[in-house]
């Protein structure tokens, strides 16, 4: 809402932009989404937050690998998050599809366990959308354990393309645009930049 009262960047506000009524939420559901850099770096950004205020958070991460080093994972572990590697990576690296649908599917049947059971305050469902437009989860599934998590449980979801049912029961969506990327100049990811 803020963003919208804000079109003109080019000078300081001089009127308070912010809604009357403003209340306190419980939770909220952030969704990360679109095709620029980010959306992840983001939710982790998150996670410190909520790590800062000795919230219980839980991190499930649908494509990245276990296999992989990646240094959220390193920080997120050093300071209590609950982590889940769930993927197998890349698909365009799998041999056998069939057994990364499988296991999508047993993955997200863990992810919703972990938010119905109530017991983290934030559960980051790291490249969830993914798993939704490729058809491998039923996107109903997931809406529905976003309406009927407990109260106070905050999620953020992240991935290209989020569907549209779940932006809608978002509180917050935020749509990453590549202007430019360092990959498109043929530069690789970098350790500490890019995971």
């Amino acid at each position: 809402m803020l963003a919208t009262f804000m079109t003109d960047t080019t000078k300081p506000l001089e009127e308070d932009p912010r809604p009357d009524g403003l209340r306190r939420a419980e939770s909220l559901v952030l969704v990360n989404t679109g095709n620029g850099k980010g959306k992840s770096s983001a939710a982790f950004g998150v996670m410190l937050r909520a790590v800062a205020r000795q919230w219980n958070v839980a991190v499930l991460q649908f494509v990245k690998s276990g296999q992989w080093k990646v240094g959220e994972e390193t920080i997120g572990l050093q300071l209590g998050v609950d982590w889940h590697t769930l993927g197998t990576g890349f698909t365009w690296d799998s041999e056998n599809l069939d057994h990364d649908i499988a296991l999508a599917r047993e993955s997200w049947a863990q992810a919703a366990t972990v938010i119905a059971a109530g017991k983290h305050d934030l559960v980051i469902l790291d490249e969830l959308t993914y798993l939704c437009t490729w058809g491998w989860i039923e996107t109903a599934d997931v809406v529905a354990a976003i309406v009927n998590r407990p109260k106070h449980v905050s999620l953020v979801i992240t991935g290209r393309d989020a569907p549209q049912e779940i932006i809608d029961v978002a509180d917050t969506v935020t749509e990453m645009r590549e202007i430019k990327h360092a990959y498109a100049a043929g530069i690789t990811a970098k350790r500490g930049i890019d995971y």
